[in-house]
Formats: structure tokens, C-alpha cells, sequence
């Protein structure tokens, strides 16, 4: 392994120790999750810059939770508590972590409050709620 490949490992695993009891596979969820949000967000736009994709934590803890269910259907709640995700602010978090990595990046105006509360899970991702997501209109 190359000194280059090592040092990009070890920045990955002092980015997952330091966020908190996530796993990788949470931080790629996060990370494909806000190019599912950009996208939604900003799907009446053909040609964007990476700061017109800009989405905030709000849009992105609601894109994260219509992302969950998109992938893992009824499953999404059991596979976000397994990562350790049990709240929006957990997402916050993650992000957070993956931004001091300089994985993501954010503007003056983003900070954690804005993961704070953006809804409660055992709401969000109750089976009414679920069931009315994944039903087809």
C-alpha cells in the first residue's frame, strides 16, 4: 500500500473516530444522499456550480430521510439505528465530520443547528408513514 493510500485511510478512520459511533457505511450513505438531495432540490436546473447545488441541513435531513426509504424501503429505520443514526442531529454530525475532512464543503450560513429537530424519526419513519412513501400515486 502506498504511503498516499495509508495516509487517505487513516484520514477516513480519524474521521469516523472523531464523528462519533458511525460506521463508513453511514458516511457514504450521507455522502450519496446529498447528491440524491442536490439533485431533487435542484432538478429544474440543467447546468449547476457546486455552490447553485448547495442544499441546507434541512433539505438535506429530508432528502437523507426520502433517500433511506428509497434504498432500504421498510428497512430504512432498522438500518439507520444499526449505523448508529437515531435523529436528525446524527446526520449533522456526520456531515459536520465529513466537512472538518474536507470531504463536503459549506457556506458562512451553514452550522449544526440546522440538523437540530428537523423532524423525529420514530414519526418520520413510523409505518404510516413509510407505507405512504413507498406506496406508488
Amino acid at each position: 500500500m502506498s504511503q498516499q493510500q495509508q495516509q487517505l485511510e487513516l484520514d477516513w478512520a480519524t474521521m469516523v473516530e472523531r464523528a462519533g459511533p458511525y460506521p463508513l457505511d453511514a458516511f457514504d450513505f450521507v455522502r450519496e444522499g446529498l447528491n440524491y438531495t442536490a439533485r431533487r432540490v435542484h432538478e429544474d436546473h440543467e447546468h449547476h456550480t457546486e455552490m447553485d447545488r448547495h442544499v441546507d441541513g434541512q433539505q438535506l435531513c429530508i432528502g437523507l430521510r426520502e433517500y433511506a426509504i428509497d434504498c432500504f424501503g421498510l428497512l430504512a429505520p432498522e438500518v439507520l439505528g444499526h449505523w448508529h443514526i437515531h435523529r436528525t442531529d446524527d446526520f449533522g454530525r456526520i456531515v459536520f465530520a465529513m466537512i472538518d475532512a474536507g470531504l463536503m464543503s459549506k457556506t458562512t450560513d451553514d452550522t449544526m443547528e440546522d440538523f437540530r429537530s428537523v423532524y423525529d424519526f420514530a414519526e418520520a419513519f413510523s409505518m404510516n408513514e413509510l407505507m405512504r412513501s413507498i406506496s406508488p400515486n
